[in-house]
């Protein structure tokens, strides 16, 4: 598949999941629990489809425009589209479209339900997997989105790469957070050590991390 960007794309929305539906062998990404994205598997699990939600005018339009797009794979053809994965759609034009989706289906939502699911993901994005609390981070919100909301590419990450807490928890164990891990805390977490903070200070911050974690 070309647009190899995708599932971090996706990922870094707002209060967006994602799970693998496998009777159909989909990769389902949903926000509120409804689905707006699929990348659907074939059966050597290599991406065959892309489908997304638009509006019915400006589909109908797009799959005039690119035969790279066809109405929605084993969906409602008038709402969904489905593209293939290796063809010439350009990236902006799919950014797009992937955005148009997940406006559609939270916009489905009433007004209450868009704020509630947005302010749990808000929260939840605010604590990052070692248990920080990144809205105390003078940098939050100008230089770095949050751990979560970044793919664990914090400010302070390798340029291109994901914090070392980051990648052994979520992307290599494949956990949510450094509270499922046995080892928390570990020495990944002393390596990381904030410069500013003196050794008590350090041990203070890594108690409040961890208790952090193990209420959540």
């Amino acid at each position: 598949m070309r647009y190899t960007w995708i599932d971090e794309y996706l990922l870094s929305k707002a209060g967006v999941t994602k799970d693998l539906q496998k009777d159909w062998n989909w990769i389902r990404y949903q926000i509120g629990g409804k689905m707006f994205v699929a990348v659907c598997l074939g059966q050597t699990d290599e991406p065959y489809y892309i489908t997304l939600k638009l509006e019915p005018t400006e589909g109908d339009f797009l799959r005039q425009q690119y035969e790279d797009i066809i109405p929605g794979y084993y969906m409602n053809k008038t709402h969904w589209n489905s593209i293939k994965p290796d063809g010439e759609v350009p990236d902006n034009l799919l950014k797009d479209l992937l955005d148009k989706s997940y406006q559609l289906v939270l916009g489905g939502f009433s007004k209450k339900k868009q704020r509630e699911i947005l302010e749990v993901a808000q929260s939840v994005n605010i604590i990052s997997c070692c248990g920080t609390d990144c809205s105390k981070c003078g940098c939050f919100g100008n230089m770095c989105k949050g751990c979560s909301a970044s793919l664990g590419k914090v400010f302070h990450a390798p340029d291109g790469q994901a914090c070392p807490i980051y990648e052994c928890v979520v992307n290599q164990k494949d956990m949510k957070g450094c509270g499922e891990c046995e080892h928390i805390p570990c020495d990944i977490w002393r390596k990381t050590k904030d410069p500013a903070f003196t050794e008590e200070e350090f041990e203070r911050n890594i108690q409040e991390r961890v208790d952090r974690l193990k209420k959540g």
